[in-house]
């Protein structure tokens, strides 16, 4: 035990290489981002937003449980065990999508993303807090979420510029094969696992442990409850962004190429964001930039619908990004903070869960709302949502 070091300088290594294999977890998401509404209408016909974002829904189920799974089962198995799995799962996806002859594999391959999601970028956010220690969590953080989330953003625009010259399939999902491949052989063949780090900051940890932690991180513990419903309603505007957005932007006749563009800009700027945001949070106010960052989205969203002009939509896509910058790694550094390291897999498993349940969330409800009154109404309600989520953490959160 000695020898092991907790630091992000002493680790750079292992870190650099778990910040790459994210940058692959997202780009696996990033190629849907742009294309799959057209996809859904193209080659299956399948017209309704409730159904087109079915894919969402069974992507968001399937990852919020294995997320909170991952958690669950990282001590026990190990996390370089369940990335492998993650990516194993992972493989079989982008072939799926182009040789389906049916709505329902469709559905089928985003089960087994949303799954192999949970399980790998679970356990990459774990690994990285497990090696840096307190004092650089939201740094680390940071690194994490910008090379998953940048990720998101260039595939986003790539897939975009592919489906526009090439069209929507297959040679978007070309992309990821390569990805899906190469993420499962870096794991394999040089990360290593990380809970004989968690075994040396227990040594010197001082918080009491959690009697339930399911329940405290869900409803009792007044930080870890609040950090929880920002992420959960944060991702319920995000999957109705993924969704409704291409088709808002399709109504109003712009190309596959400009649909990328305003598209990929969001994610892009949430991304390069947390560069700093990150590391903001291991100085400044943890529950200001969430309050900031949830009301900077929320305003966002409710200017989308008076929004015709293309510049004036993509600020909006970055102002939106600017918002989840702000909260994205500072959710995760709250989280870790508030738990011991034994308690620490398994409180942001459960975090993780309710987070990514707002993809399912989001998307039935943003689909039900579009077909029964328009567009427009679910995108106000999704908006008037992460506005009510700031005002809890502004009224719940004791200050950080």
């Amino acid at each position: 035990m000695k020898q092991i070091q907790l630091g992000l300088k002493e680790n750079w290594k292992q870190f650099t290489l778990l910040v790459i294999v994210n940058a692959f977890v997202g780009g696996m998401v990033g190629i849907e981002r742009t294309i799959f509404p057209q996809f859904a209408e193209l080659e299956f016909g399948v017209a309704s937003k409730t159904a087109i974002l079915s894919f969402i829904t069974a992507f968001g189920f399937a990852k919020a449980l294995a997320n909170y799974y991952t958690g669950r089962l990282a001590n026990q198995f190990g996390r370089k065990n369940l990335l492998l799995f993650g990516w194993i799962l992972a493989i079989p996806v982008p072939f799926i999508l182009i040789y389906a002859t049916h709505w329902n594999w469709v559905i089928f391959a985003n089960v087994l993303l949303g799954i192999s999601q949970g399980l790998t970028w679970s356990s990459t956010v774990v690994m990285k807090i497990d090696l840096v220690g307190e004092k650089d969590r939201g740094f680390a953080m940071g690194l994490n979420e910008f090379a998953g989330y940048f990720a998101v953003g260039v595939l986003a625009f790539l897939t975009g510029y592919i489906a526009s010259n090439y069209g929507v399939t297959p040679y978007p999902f070309y992309l990821g094969i390569f990805i899906s491949i190469v993420g499962f052989v870096l794991t394999l063949l040089w990360v290593k696992d990380t809970r004989v780090f968690v075994q040396k900051e227990s040594t010197s940890d001082k918080k009491a442990p959690l009697k339930n932690v399911f329940w405290q991180t869900t409803f009792k513990d007044k930080t870890l409850s609040a950090v929880t419903q920002a992420g959960l309603i944060n991702n319920l505007n995000d999957g109705m962004i993924w969704g409704l957005l291409p088709i808002v932007l399709l109504a109003l006749s712009y190309s596959n190429k400009d649909i990328g563009i305003i598209t990929a800009i969001y994610p892009t700027i949430w991304g390069i964001g947390q560069l700093f945001t990150g590391k903001m949070s291991d100085h400044y106010s943890k529950k200001a930039m969430l309050f900031w960052g949830m009301l900077l989205q929320g305003i966002a969203i409710l200017f989308i619908p008076y929004s015709s002009n293309f510049y004036v939509l993509a600020s909006l896509s970055a102002i939106l990004g600017l918002g989840t910058a702000l909260v994205y790694p500072t959710f995760l550094a709250t989280i870790a903070q508030a738990t011991s390291p034994q308690q620490r897999a398994e409180s942001i498993g459960t975090f993780r869960l309710w987070r990514d349940l707002g993809y399912a969330f989001g998307a039935i409800l943003s689909g039900i709302v579009a077909d029964a009154f328009g567009i427009e109404y679910a995108i106000f309600m999704i908006g008037a949502l992460t506005v009510v989520s700031a005002l809890i953490i502004q009224m719940r959160m004791p200050k950080q």
